[in-house]
């Protein structure tokens, strides 16, 4: 990440684009109070900067047909950075691991893996988790269902903090 410091412009535009990535620049620039070309420069900025990564679709996964949402902890049996780095990559190759974070505690990762069935993310489970290198101990919790899920960042949390004298 570069050291660019952000101005209330940069921050207001993160916060639309991450309300609505689809809008054009010249909406985003209205929504902003600046007009299009350097609105669209520093959009481009901010993506060669590292603060926009990408943009995505928010697709429903049970519309899709995947009905099974699985949060795995993750124990390994030696944590060291190239074991770390190891099971990192691994998750990496497996597409029903959505999410994988270390964690400082009892649980070295969690993992959030969706699956069409439970019996397709069983079978992850026993051939591929539970026998990959170094998984010492594995223990899994169903989603009943989601009460929030919110991408990015609080940005009026932000904004509040940024506000308050130094």
């Amino acid at each position: 990440m570069s050291n660019h410091r952000l101005d209330e412009i940069d921050r207001r535009i993160l916060a639309e684009l991450q309300d609505d990535g689809r809008m054009t620049n010249v909406e985003l620039a209205k929504r902003v109070g600046i007009s299009a070309p350097p609105c669209l420069r520093r959009v481009r900025t901010l993506e060669e900067q590292g603060f926009i990564r990408g943009y995505h679709a928010d697709v429903d996964p049970r519309a899709l047909g995947f009905e099974v949402q699985v949060f795995a902890m993750v124990g390994l049996q030696r944590q060291a950075e190239a074991d770390l780095s190891a099971f990192e990559e691994r998750c990496r190759s497996w597409p029903l691991v959505r999410e994988c974070h270390m964690l400082n505690g009892e649980v070295d990762f969690i993992l959030k893996c969706v699956a069409p069935d439970l019996s397709t993310f069983q079978t992850f489970l026993t051939s591929e988790l539970l026998t990959a290198d170094n998984v010492g101990s594995v223990k899994t919790s169903l989603v009943i269902r989601g009460a929030k899920d919110a991408p990015g960042v609080p940005f009026d949390v932000l904004e509040e903090r940024l506000s308050q004298p130094a």
